[in-house]
């Protein structure tokens, strides 16, 4: 009788070179693997339709490259991989760990599903450099802050790039079409989103590995220069690769080797793997911070929900607050599903610290809108910014939106690009509030929705409250 073929779930590693899970797959299949995704309604739920557009131009490229040999389910994991098990009498499902809170537990679930079906999972390698975990301090205590991850990732053994498999058959088994995508239920939106989820999804750029080791081939042209570009966000500064990660298009490990270096802008690239690693690892360890404020000090701030502060949250995801620089990182979301980083941290300080609002809200929105969503990243991002996370002394830290677009933006390139209104407005006029003042302030430009100077203070106030309330609690 014929060995049957191993099952390989793909899931955040769309790829097939340094890939060891797949090579491990192959072999246990003896070159026979049946690739498999798996449409999770549970996993979906939270990403708005771009970031879905998103995974299916990459499951796309993915199929492509298996010459349409992708086996494309929809449901419960546990039900379809011990559905798939029967159809191809399988043993073996090999998967990619995920660390992240839902992700283990439904791993998990389907560990035992395949155990009554006669089949193992096996779990091999990770989406980091470093699985989440690893890195310790000098006492094996998680490592709280980011320098001492710094050190101890710094000091690990980083594994060089794997091949892709050489000699592997991917079976082609009963499988839904790419137009099973057209069928999905309406993301889930929280009310203070209002009429903000129906807006249309921004477009994608490419996907899949292919074009994420073309994008890499170019960025390695310029990351030499990268700790001088990498601020700002009129210029083409940045690697544009964190999509391509999110999905696994591409491994850091290939990245890191592609991107390695003598320089400071190497140094400084890599630095931006390493906190993406951290997060992930904070999260593993820390699964309750996606939501859960990291500084128990500041577990009592003071933050807006009435009806006001969801018109100031909704001005602020359109990008309508009358301060420049704001409202182009809004807009590029909006119209990109991407944002530069450097704009990321001032638009979320804004919404946090001019505002008032709650950062969850922010950070929903943002994996709502952006291609390259992810959560660790994403929600711990956050809290940096918001002053509640994993920084030592952040709760001061107030970005002031107009001297940030002065200082990295200060021909108005970036602001002129994404905020029509200030198009024909040189600077430094377009790069201040309400595009500037007098008669040469443009009409269809809102005006500040805030002052910033007096809602600095109101934020540094609360922040102080906060922290009084919990010595006295203590």
């Amino acid at each position: 009788m014929k060995t049957p073929p191993s099952i390989f779930w793909f899931r955040r590693d769309l790829r097939l070179s340094d890939h060891p899970a797949l090579l491990d797959a192959v072999e246990r299949g003896r070159g026979r693997v049946v690739g498999l995704f798996i449409l999770d309604d549970e996993f979906l739920a939270p990403a708005g339709a771009t970031r879905v557009n998103y995974l299916r131009a990459s499951l796309e490229a993915l199929a492509t490259q298996l010459n349409g040999a992708l086996v494309l389910r929809r449901g419960d994991p546990a039900v379809v991989l011990a559905e798939v098990v029967r159809e191809t009498r399988a043993t073996d499902v090999v998967v990619t760990g995920d660390y992240g809170p839902r992700g283990r537990a439904r791993d998990e679930r389907v560990a035992r599903a395949l155990a009554r079906a006669g089949a193992t999972l096996t779990v091999v390698d990770s989406p980091y450099v470093v699985a989440p975990g690893v890195v310790r301090t000098k006492t094996g205590s998680p490592c709280r802050v980011f320098g001492a991850f710094r050190r101890g990732w710094q000091e690990q053994s980083f594994t060089a790039p794997y091949d892709a498999p050489r000699e592997a058959t991917f079976e082609r088994v009963a499988s839904l079409d790419f137009t099973v995508f057209d069928d999905l239920p309406a993301p889930l939106a929280p009310p203070y989103f209002g009429e903000l989820s129906a807006l249309a999804p921004a477009p994608i750029g490419p996907a899949g590995e292919v074009a994420g080791l073309e994008r890499l081939r170019a960025f390695t042209a310029t990351v030499g220069a990268y700790d001088q570009t990498r601020n700002l966000p009129g210029v083409d500064g940045t690697s544009r690769l964190s999509p391509f990660l999110r999905f696994g298009a591409l491994h850091p490990r290939t990245v890191l080797r592609a991107t390695s270096g003598l320089n400071a802008g190497h140094a400084t690239f890599t630095s931006e793997i390493c906190w993406r690693e951290f997060y992930a690892d904070v999260l593993f360890h820390q699964p309750d911070s996606t939501w859960r404020v990291l500084q128990p000090s500041l577990a009592s701030l003071k933050i807006d929900r009435d009806a006001r502060a969801v018109e100031r949250f909704q001005a602020w995801a359109l990008g309508r607050t009358g301060y420049p620089l704001v409202d182009a990182g809004m807009r590029q979301l909006l119209n990109d599903g991407w944002m530069h980083n450097r704009v990321r941290m001032v638009a979320a300080s804004f919404l946090v610290k001019h505002l008032h609002l709650d950062w969850r809200w922010g950070a929903k929105w943002f994996m709502w809108r952006l291609i390259d969503g992810d959560l660790a990243s994403n929600q711990h991002g956050w809290q940096w910014t918001a002053g509640t996370g994993t920084d030592a002394a952040p709760f001061h830290r107030v970005f002031n939106p107009t001297l940030q677009a002065e200082r990295f933006d200060p021909d108005g390139t970036y602001v002129r690009r994404y905020v029509s209104e200030l198009a024909d407005v040189a600077a430094p006029q377009c790069l201040q509030p309400g595009g500037g003042t007098g008669l040469l302030r443009p009409a269809d430009y809102p005006a500040p929705l805030i002052d910033a100077n007096h809602e600095r203070q109101e934020a540094l106030a609360r922040f102080a409250q906060a922290r009084a309330d919990a010595a006295v609690a203590s």
